[in-house]
């Protein structure tokens, strides 16, 4: 995406983003029985669906440098797993400061909660072996295989709920058990989150692509 597209797309992030936040905190009514807590909602689940969208990202793309050996795939998972990771920290920590009013504590392992942490565990060591491993080949093999074997994990804190016994609520959002107010204000926040996180993945993509062609660089000139 060239630098004037982004542009256009960082424009229309912002005022998407401004129009979630005057429906989440102006706009849609308090909920009767958790309170003004229960706005975190909107800012928790975009948070969850884009942290599973940029790790099924890192399966798919793993899945296709393995297939073919071009590590402009890897590029792509690798950019997807950092972007994924953030957005996982802000999705665990957005339930924790949740969890607190609601549950009468910060954290507690529960199905979901459990699975969720150890999904961040997982690609946090995804992470880490792209940075210690320092043949570029062997890294990218590496890593493939550990974020196709992570994605496992990634259905398992989405069906939790229906699963197990947890505290979580019922999934109230598939049942039609919000009000139409809360679905477009949990809609519109889905959508600012995306755009949000699209122009993270280009950045970092553009970033990775830019590093990867200064190595090629250096290689040449020794």
């Amino acid at each position: 995406m060239n630098v004037d597209k982004l542009k256009v797309l960082t424009v229309a992030g912002c005022l998407v983003m401004i129009a979630a936040l005057y429906m989440i905190f102006v706009y849609v009514p308090t909920e009767a029985n958790m309170g003004v807590v229960q706005r975190i909602f909107y800012f928790h689940v975009p948070l969850a669906w884009l942290a599973f969208v940029a790790f099924f990202i890192v399966f798919i793309c793993s899945i296709f440098f393995l297939i073919k050996k071009d590590l402009k795939w890897d590029r792509v998972a690798s950019s997807s797993a950092e972007v994924g990771v953030i957005f996982t920290t802000l999705f665990l920590a957005s339930g924790s400061i949740w969890a607190k009013p609601i549950w009468g504590v910060w954290w507690t392992w529960e199905p979901r909660l459990t699975a969720a942490l150890v999904l961040w565990i997982i690609y946090i060591a995804y992470l880490l072996i792209r940075l210690y491993v320092t043949n570029k080949e062997q890294r990218a093999r590496f890593a493939a295989v550990v974020g196709i074997a992570g994605f496992v994990d990634v259905p398992i804190v989405a069906l939790a709920i229906t699963l197990w016994r947890t505290e979580h609520p019922s999934p109230v959002i598939f049942e039609g058990g919000l009000a139409p107010s809360m679905l477009y204000t949990l809609l519109v926040s889905i959508a600012a989150f995306s755009i949000l996180f699209t122009i993270l993945l280009l950045q970092k993509l553009a970033n990775n692509t830019l590093e990867s062609d200064i190595n090629k660089l250096k290689e040449k000139i020794k």
